[in-house]
Protein backbone atom coordinates (compact mmCIF):
# COMPACT_ATOMS: atom_id res chain seq x y z
CA UNK A 1 0.00 0.00 0.00
CA UNK A 2 1.56 3.14 -0.97
CA UNK A 3 1.88 6.30 1.48
CA UNK A 4 -0.93 8.08 -0.61
CA UNK A 5 -3.52 4.75 0.09
CA UNK A 6 -2.25 4.52 3.65
CA UNK A 7 -3.59 7.86 4.49
CA UNK A 8 -6.51 7.96 2.49
CA UNK A 9 -8.07 4.35 4.32
CA UNK A 10 -6.76 6.06 7.48
CA UNK A 11 -8.70 9.92 6.86
CA UNK A 12 -11.91 7.90 5.17
CA UNK A 13 -11.91 5.27 8.32
CA UNK A 14 -11.48 8.11 11.28
CA UNK A 15 -13.67 9.97 9.21
CA UNK A 16 -16.37 7.21 9.27
CA UNK A 17 -16.17 6.58 12.77
CA UNK A 18 -16.57 10.00 13.89
CA UNK A 19 -19.78 10.44 11.96
CA UNK A 20 -20.84 7.49 13.88
CA UNK A 21 -19.50 8.73 16.92
CA UNK A 22 -21.58 11.85 16.96
CA UNK A 23 -24.83 10.01 15.22
CA UNK A 24 -24.95 7.88 18.49
CA UNK A 25 -24.33 10.56 21.29
CA UNK A 26 -27.04 12.93 19.45
CA UNK A 27 -29.09 9.29 19.33
CA UNK A 28 -28.49 8.83 22.55
CA UNK A 29 -28.92 12.01 24.13
CA UNK A 30 -32.33 11.75 22.89
CA UNK A 31 -33.31 9.00 23.77
CA UNK A 32 -32.08 9.72 27.62
CA UNK A 33 -34.16 12.93 26.94
CA UNK A 34 -37.12 10.59 26.48
CA UNK A 35 -36.17 8.52 29.95
CA UNK A 36 -34.41 5.70 28.26
CA UNK A 37 -31.33 6.18 30.56
CA UNK A 38 -29.64 2.62 29.60
CA UNK A 39 -30.24 2.56 26.51
CA UNK A 40 -28.73 6.19 25.57
CA UNK A 41 -26.49 5.81 27.79
CA UNK A 42 -24.97 2.46 26.45
CA UNK A 43 -25.29 3.95 22.81
CA UNK A 44 -22.91 6.55 23.17
CA UNK A 45 -19.99 3.99 24.59
CA UNK A 46 -20.47 2.15 21.59
CA UNK A 47 -20.08 5.33 19.67
CA UNK A 48 -16.43 5.14 21.36
CA UNK A 49 -15.40 1.39 19.86
CA UNK A 50 -17.94 1.52 16.71
CA UNK A 51 -15.83 -0.35 13.98
CA UNK A 52 -12.20 -0.50 16.12
CA UNK A 53 -11.79 -3.64 13.94
CA UNK A 54 -11.08 -1.62 11.00
CA UNK A 55 -7.93 -0.80 12.19
CA UNK A 56 -6.73 -4.30 11.71
CA UNK A 57 -5.44 -7.74 10.50
CA UNK A 58 -7.76 -8.55 7.17
CA UNK A 59 -9.88 -5.61 7.32
CA UNK A 60 -7.18 -2.80 7.88
CA UNK A 61 -5.15 -4.70 4.75
CA UNK A 62 -8.17 -5.54 2.65
CA UNK A 63 -11.27 -3.10 3.61
CA UNK A 64 -10.21 -0.72 0.66
CA UNK A 65 -8.51 -3.82 -1.60
CA UNK A 66 -9.55 -3.31 -5.37
CA UNK A 67 -9.66 -7.39 -5.22
CA UNK A 68 -13.05 -8.43 -4.91
CA UNK A 69 -12.22 -12.14 -3.21
CA UNK A 70 -9.97 -9.91 -0.67
CA UNK A 71 -12.73 -7.41 -0.48
CA UNK A 72 -15.43 -9.76 0.49
CA UNK A 73 -13.44 -11.51 3.22
CA UNK A 74 -12.84 -7.89 5.21
CA UNK A 75 -16.19 -7.23 5.09
CA UNK A 76 -17.38 -10.49 5.76
CA UNK A 77 -15.11 -10.31 8.84
CA UNK A 78 -15.97 -7.18 9.85
CA UNK A 79 -19.86 -8.00 9.72
CA UNK A 80 -19.01 -11.36 11.63
CA UNK A 81 -17.00 -9.79 13.80
CA UNK A 82 -19.32 -6.51 14.82
CA UNK A 83 -22.68 -6.85 16.46
CA UNK A 84 -24.24 -3.73 15.13
CA UNK A 85 -24.21 -5.82 12.02
CA UNK A 86 -27.32 -8.82 11.34
CA UNK A 87 -25.19 -10.79 10.19
CA UNK A 88 -23.27 -11.21 13.45
CA UNK A 89 -26.39 -12.39 14.81
CA UNK A 90 -27.54 -14.55 11.45
CA UNK A 91 -30.73 -12.32 10.98
CA UNK A 92 -31.91 -8.70 11.43
CA UNK A 93 -35.06 -9.99 13.74
CA UNK A 94 -32.04 -11.28 16.19
CA UNK A 95 -30.57 -8.30 17.08
CA UNK A 96 -30.92 -6.32 20.44
CA UNK A 97 -32.29 -2.66 20.65
CA UNK A 98 -28.67 -1.72 21.51
CA UNK A 99 -27.42 -2.72 18.26
CA UNK A 100 -30.22 -2.16 16.04
CA UNK A 101 -29.82 1.74 17.41
CA UNK A 102 -26.09 1.46 16.60
CA UNK A 103 -27.09 0.09 13.42
CA UNK A 104 -29.35 2.96 12.54
CA UNK A 105 -26.60 5.46 13.43
CA UNK A 106 -23.81 3.63 11.18
CA UNK A 107 -26.58 3.78 8.28
CA UNK A 108 -26.90 7.26 9.18
CA UNK A 109 -22.82 8.21 8.68
CA UNK A 110 -23.24 6.33 5.32
CA UNK A 111 -25.64 8.12 3.96
CA UNK A 112 -24.17 11.38 4.98
CA UNK A 113 -21.03 10.21 3.48
CA UNK A 114 -22.13 8.99 0.44
CA UNK A 115 -24.92 12.27 0.20
CA UNK A 116 -27.38 9.66 -0.04
CA UNK A 117 -31.13 9.29 1.50
CA UNK A 118 -31.08 7.10 5.34
CA UNK A 119 -34.92 6.54 4.72
CA UNK A 120 -34.57 5.60 0.52
CA UNK A 121 -32.18 3.36 1.29
CA UNK A 122 -34.01 1.71 4.26
CA UNK A 123 -37.03 1.32 1.79
CA UNK A 124 -35.03 -0.04 -0.96
CA UNK A 125 -32.51 -1.45 0.19
CA UNK A 126 -32.39 -2.77 3.58
CA UNK A 127 -36.24 -4.33 3.56
CA UNK A 128 -34.66 -6.11 0.90
CA UNK A 129 -31.47 -7.21 1.80
CA UNK A 130 -32.19 -8.34 5.71
CA UNK A 131 -35.59 -9.72 4.63
CA UNK A 132 -38.03 -7.71 6.84
CA UNK A 133 -40.87 -5.58 6.30
CA UNK A 134 -42.81 -2.72 7.48
CA UNK A 135 -45.28 -4.74 9.76
CA UNK A 136 -41.91 -6.59 11.24
CA UNK A 137 -41.44 -5.17 15.00
CA UNK A 138 -37.48 -4.28 13.88
CA UNK A 139 -38.64 -2.11 11.41
CA UNK A 140 -40.44 -0.29 14.13
CA UNK A 141 -37.47 -0.10 15.71
CA UNK A 142 -35.73 1.26 13.28
CA UNK A 143 -38.22 4.09 12.07
CA UNK A 144 -38.45 5.15 16.02
CA UNK A 145 -34.29 5.70 15.99
CA UNK A 146 -34.34 7.13 12.60
CA UNK A 147 -37.20 9.56 13.94
CA UNK A 148 -34.74 10.56 16.95
CA UNK A 149 -31.87 10.52 15.14
CA UNK A 150 -32.70 12.40 12.09
CA UNK A 151 -34.23 16.28 11.71
CA UNK A 152 -37.38 16.62 9.95
CA UNK A 153 -37.06 16.68 5.82
CA UNK A 154 -37.74 20.02 4.45
CA UNK A 155 -41.77 20.20 3.47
Amino acid sequence: MSSDEFSDNLDSTVRHLENVQRNCRLLGERLIDRGEHDLGRLLIANGFIHDNSKFYGVEWNYLHSKDQAKLDLAVAHHNHTNPHHPEYWGSIHKMPELFIAEMVCDWGARASEFGTSLREWISNKSMQRYKYTKEDKVYEKIIYFVGLLCDQPFS
